[in-house]
């Protein structure tokens, strides 16, 4: 039983945590109440057996406790001028009406924007915004980011006073700033999926559950508001990215190379899926590199590839916001279009940016594109350079192997 209720809640915790932070007012303290909601569930749960409807059953009874919390520590006068509805009169909510999908979807809203607001560090966004709405322990956030328990735990405590101390409400924005706070939402998941689809130390160069974990808030994020073109952009970017992941590592968990991975194995429903999703999609910065992933999606083989088109796709997403991440990302595709060494030369216009000084790609593109043109010692040297830059243990090896079958 204790499985069964633990599930349902990791299920329902979001949605939990969302209706009750409209009561409370603080994200904090709703998470504590959507808690003592589960403690409930399984003291009385294996007497009663679990109700037909387990999560209006445990979002009642958090919402229960809110509004009881809210009439001892508040006077109804001033807590009525912050809620903005009599609870007074109104009755202990039903649990059929706490299951109307459109109310609570506001709410979950409500929290996806609370938890990734702006006045948090990235890194608190990032915990707490898995912690509230990905239903993770701090042990498994702190697994899945290689840091310490404590370490996770004290950034989302601060998170959540932060978020108290600035008086951040919990509303959905709206005008320019909703396009702001929401840019911090995509940011976010982004970032999770990102962590997850190549990790940036450790052992293993995916941890899959992250990948999952973004893939489904980006989903309720699109559900949520359908008319937001980068959602459907980014949705589709992660659709598309998955689409890989069986693929991108071998048996023994060594990193298998995008021209060396067997296509027929991609998931071609999270293809179809990402495909959908692009086609809502906009002309932003996430937009286009879903159009990017799509060149790869679309192409049957390796030697397929629309290279031209995913090096023109790239300039208009450096003209959104220069980046040398960008501009290295290009020059790989320049090389596939027009041949390595036009890719070179963008390339080592690159090595003097501060931004790429110890980014371990910048030498790997180097020695990939010096090896096809037959310098195997100059690429020697750049794959070994690279594999030092390298945090992550499956990366460093495959570079390594790299630096040693490129020597003359």
């Amino acid at each position: 039983m204790a499985a069964t209720v633990e599930a349902v809640f990791r299920i329902e915790s979001a949605r939990i945590i969302a209706a009750v932070a409209r009561v409370v007012r603080d994200v904090g303290i709703a998470e504590e109440l959507a808690q003592d909601a589960l403690v409930a569930a399984l003291e009385r749960w294996p007497e009663s057996g679990v109700p037909d409807r387990p999560g209006a059953w445990l979002t009642a009874t958090a919402r229960h406790r809110a509004v009881d919390l809210v009439r001892r520590r508040e006077t109804y006068a001033r807590k009525l001028a912050e809620v903005g509805r009599a609870l007074e009169d109104v009755p202990p909510p039903d649990p059929a009406d706490l299951d109307d999908p459109d109310r609570i979807d506001d709410d979950l809203l409500r929290l996806i924007f609370t938890a990734c607001h702006p006045v948090l560090s990235a890194r608190a966004r990032t915990a707490l915004t898995l912690r509230l709405l990905g239903g993770l322990t701090t042990e498994e956030i702190a697994r899945a980011f290689l840091t310490s328990e404590a370490t996770v735990a004290q950034r989302i405590v601060r998170a959540k006073r932060t978020l108290a101390k600035a008086g951040v409400p919990f509303e959905v924005p709206c005008g320019a700033d909703r396009d702001a706070r929401l840019a911090s939402v995509l940011e976010v998941v982004y970032l999770v999926f990102n962590e997850g689809y190549s990790a940036t130390a450790g052992d293993d160069l995916l941890r899959p559950a992250l990948c999952e974990d973004a893939l489904r808030l980006v989903r309720v994020l699109a559900g949520l508001v359908p008319g937001e073109p980068e959602v459907h952009g980014l949705a589709a970017l992660l659709e598309f990215q998955a689409s890989r992941t069986a693929t991108r590592t071998g048996p023994d968990g060594r990193p298998v190379l995008l021209a060396d991975q067997d296509r027929s194995r991609w998931d071609r429903l999270l293809i179809r899926r990402g495909t959908e999703s692009l086609r809502r999609a906009g002309t932003g910065p996430y937009s286009l590199q879903a159009a990017i992933a799509a060149c790869h999606a679309r192409a049957a083989r390796y030697a397929d590839t629309d290279w031209a088109a995913i090096a023109a796709l790239y300039g208009r997403l450096a003209a959104l916001g220069p980046s040398p991440v960008v501009e290295l990302n290009r020059a790989v595709a320049v090389s596939m279009a027009e041949g390595p060494a036009a890719g070179l030369a963008l390339v080592d216009a690159l090595r003097g940016e501060r931004a790429l000084r110890d980014y371990h790609l910048l030498p790997s593109v180097r020695g990939d594109l010096l090896e096809r043109l037959g310098r195997g010692e100059e690429a020697r040297a750049e794959f070994e350079r690279a594999a030092a830059l390298t945090r992550n243990a499956r990366e460093r090896e495959l570079l390594r192997e790299r630096a040693a079958r490129a020597a003359p």
